[in-house]
Order: structure tokens, then sequence, then C-alpha cells
């Protein structure tokens, strides 16, 4: 009654982990990159101010030996940054100058005063044009580089993902083939040593063992309702020879309840072990399903449309008053006493749970039953229907076996039965039988 593992949810996975790899790849090359870029740029700096520092002190000695100036060195140049102009000493001193003009800049100056106080400032200068744009072609491979990574570590993280979210479906449809009936579904060994493979053994073992328990219940309901049935029939032959009168009758009703128990606990058995196999005629739907309403005796409104019954009404009452024959709908190949059991069963259903007026239209191959009442419980609807449990206690009273035999013979014939509730309240049951 539920889908597992819709597609659109698992392919999704496949591409977060292969963002979540790429996204990771990127902030990687990001790091990198302005890493790299801060330790050029402060080496490149640093190289320059040594240059700077070194060329000012050749210089000056030039100077102060040959009383002349070498090349790139001048006496207080007007360019010279404020912070170099009137050094405190005679030490030598170096300042950055961001300024950029064409192929010129940033620039270190590096100064030293020639003399003592009010003496001229010798500097020289030193530009860093050329190392940076070394540094901006580094930035520009790195960027090149980093972008034809990415672009091969993108599809490969698709396809890493893709493998891991392969597996992962592979263990998610064994579990949805498990949760859905499939006690045989194992997912089988998978590859690898990984989380995914504990996963799939952990997912096989939990089958095994529920897969064992299962059978043996499923076994000791079969011999427990087979052994009930010699001490039910000695009972009702015992009842048999009670003299007529209340008590007579009271303990028939009770015998005959314990037999229907019993008789449904064998079906329920048969159907839980696969052993039931449909044996199939062609029959008029509408007919069939008329006369099963009327055998219920309960009061049942019956529409058949479509071929040979078209505007079929008939109103059943107690039995079968009411029933006239001549509506016999669509011929269908199926098997007439596994419909006549589903039919019946959620009639029955809807008269003990629901609420009147109950109607079973018969449209094609379709049959639809529906009340009236208080409709399906949330968790009948969302889970199916448990054995021995009927809801709440204002729903009526029953042993809870109906609808999971109607849904077993279902299964049986190749139908479809679904099960909900009304937009304006009741019960609708649909069964549609396969072409």
């Amino acid at each position: 009654m539920r889908a597992y593992g819709p597609r659109r949810r698992r392919a999704s996975l496949r591409w977060k982990i292969a963002a979540l790899a790429t996204a990771t790849a990127c902030l990687v090359a990001a790091a990198v990159g302005v890493l790299v870029h801060l330790w050029t740029a402060q080496d490149v700096r640093q190289r320059a101010e040594r240059e700077a520092f070194n060329t000012v002190y050749s210089a000056m000695d030039v100077y102060r030996r040959t009383g002349t100036l070498p090349d790139g060195a001048g006496l207080d140049p007007d360019d010279l940054p404020a912070a170099l102009r009137r050094p405190a000493d005679a030490e030598r001193h170096t300042a950055v100058d961001e300024t950029v003009d064409g192929n010129s800049g940033p620039t270190v100056w590096a100064a030293q005063r020639t003399g003592g106080p009010g003496s001229p400032v010798l500097a020289v200068q030193v530009n860093m044009n050329p190392d940076l744009h070394t540094l901006r072609r580094l930035d520009l491979t790195m960027t090149v580089a980093s972008l034809v990574a990415l672009a091969a570590a993108v599809p490969l993280s698709a396809y890493g993902a893709g493998l891991l979210a392969r597996r992962l479906r592979a263990v998610s449809e064994t579990a949805g083939r498990i949760s859905a009936g499939d006690l045989d579904a194992r997912t089988g060994p998978v590859k690898g040593g990984d989380e995914v493979a504990e996963i799939a053994a952990t997912v096989d073992l939990m089958a095994d063992s529920l897969s064992r328990r299962l059978r043996t219940e499923r076994r000791f309901t079969a011999d427990v309702a087979h052994e009930l049935r010699t001490p039910v029939g000695g009972l009702l032959a015992a009842a048999d020879l009670l003299p007529p009168g209340e008590t007579e009758d009271l303990l028939r009703a009770r015998v005959r309840d314990l037999r229907g128990l019993v008789e449904d606990l064998l079906e329920i058995s048969r159907l839980d072990a696969g052993a039931e196999r449909p044996v199939r005629a062609r029959v008029p739907l509408g007919a069939v399903v008329a006369e099963t309403v009327a055998r219920t005796g309960l009061p049942t409104e019956v529409t058949v449309t479509g071929p040979g019954g078209a505007g079929g009404v008939r109103e059943m009452g107690e039995m079968g008053e009411g029933w006239s024959g001549g509506v016999d709908g669509e011929t269908v190949e199926t098997d007439p006493r596994r419909l006549e059991r589903i039919v019946g069963n959620l009639v029955v259903n809807a008269h003990r749970h629901g609420g009147t007026p109950v109607r079973v239209t018969v449209e094609g191959r379709t049959v639809v039953v529906r009340d009236h009442g208080p409709g399906y419980p949330e968790q009948l609807l969302r889970d199916g229907p448990r054995r021995f449990h009927t809801g709440a206690e204002e729903r009526g009273t029953g042993h809870g076996l109906g609808l999971t035999i109607a849904l077993g013979q279902a299964a049986v014939l190749g139908a479809e039965l679904r099960l909900e509730n009304a937009g304006d309240g009741g019960a609708v049951a649909c069964l549609t039988l396969p072409v």
C-alpha cells in the first residue's frame, strides 16, 4: 500500500555528494590560491626591501668615497615618502610607496642621511612592478589550473557518488521488498568492506531473522487452526443434541463464531504460505457481485453499469430480498469463489464497522464498496490492516481478519484492492480486476 524509495530522492544523494566534493575542492583551491598569493606578495616585498636596503648602502659608500651619486640614487628627491625625509639618525630606513604610474610602482624606498642633522638624505628606489606582474601571472596560472582540476573532479565525484548511490539503492530496494512482504529478498554480497557492505549484511541478517520468526508464527497459526477444527466440529455436533431453547441457540451461535474464526485462520495460513491457486472461469461480474451481496443478508444498494448492466440498481435486503437478476455487467475471467469472498468480506466489514447506507458499485472491471461511517483509521491506511485489530471500540466488533483475507485473496487473483476514505466521509474499498 506504500511506495518505497522514490527515485527522485535516490538520485539526489548522488548529486549531493558530488556537490559536496566539488564545494570542498573549490574551498581547497581557493584557500591554496590565497595562501600562495599572500606568501608570494610578502616575499616580493621583502626581497624589494632587502634590495633597496643593500643598494642605499652601496650608494652611500660610493658617495662618501667619490662624492658622486651612482645611477638610481638621489639626494632629497621630490617624490621621497615623507617618512624618510627627516630620519632621526644616520641609520638606513625603508618605506613602501603604493603609487602606480604606468609600469612604475608600487616601489620600495631606502634612505640614509649623508651626515649629521640637517644634511641631505640619500635615497634609492626599487620598482616592484616586474615582480608583481609575475605574481599576477602566477595567480592566473593557479586559477586556470584550479578550473581544469575542478572540471576533472566534478565528473569523477559524480561517478564515485553514483557507485555509492547504486549500492545504497540496492540495499534500499531489498529493505522495501522485505517490508512489502517478500521474505526471500536479499541484497547478497556487496563489494568492499566499508559501511555500505556492513549495512547490506545487516539487512540480510535482519531479513533472515524476520523470515524465520514469521514462518514460525505462520506454522503455529496453521497448526492451531488445524487442531481446533476437530473439537469445534465436535462442539457443533454436541449442540445438535441439546433440546431446543435459548441455551441451544446461544451455544450454536458461539460455536458458529468459533468455527468461522478457525476457518479464517486456516485461510490466512494458506495465503501466508502461498499455497492458494486461483481456479479461473468466465463469469458476469455484476451478477456475481449482486448474488454475493444478497447472500450476506445485509441491506445494501448494488449498482451495475457497463455492458449488460447500464443503470441497473438493486436494493438488497435480508435474504437477498429485492434481487431479481438481469444485471450481469461485464464478463471477466477470474476465480468466482475468491471474488465472492472478497466482496462478501468488504460488505460485512462496511456494515459492521461503518455506517449505512452501504453502496456497492460495479463499473467495468471495478467493484467499489462504500459506507457512510467514520471511515478507515489513519493507521490502517498508512500500515495496512492488522490481524485481530479492529481499531477503535466504537467501530464495532469482529476478529479483524476480514480485510486481511480480502487483501490476500485479491493478491491471489492479481487484482488491486485500495482502501481509502471518501472526501465527504465514509470508507471506500476499490477492487480492480486484472485484464
